[in-house]
């Protein structure tokens, strides 16, 4: 089982949009082949930032699960939100094995 971590940098004037866009992966995600753990965004402190977690059996099960989601039009348009509103400045993506 391999988790992957996603950090975003978010502009704090768009965080409605962003939770608009953490709100609709869900259900395309877990129609992709992943495990959704959550989003997360503050509640207190630094408001620029949010984290999202999915779980995979393994970084080859992550590879079709991206080509999956690169062909889901739900997908493209959710993507396509995030650029336009510019809630999303930056995003890092690493990969957490449980101890």
């Amino acid at each position: 089982m391999i988790t992957c971590y996603i950090q975003y940098t978010l502009d704090p004037h768009q965080l409605d949009d962003f939770e608009k866009y953490a709100t609709t992966w869900p259900a395309i995600i877990e129609r992709c082949g992943g495990d959704l753990v959550g989003y997360y965004l503050p509640k207190e402190g630094a408001n620029d930032f949010a984290l999202a977690l999915i779980n995979f059996h393994s970084l080859a099960e992550y590879e079709k699960y991206r080509a999956r989601l690169a062909a889901d039009p739900e997908a493209q348009e959710n993507i396509a939100h995030a650029r336009r509103t510019r809630c999303i400045l930056a995003e890092r993506r690493s990969f957490l094995r449980l101890v």
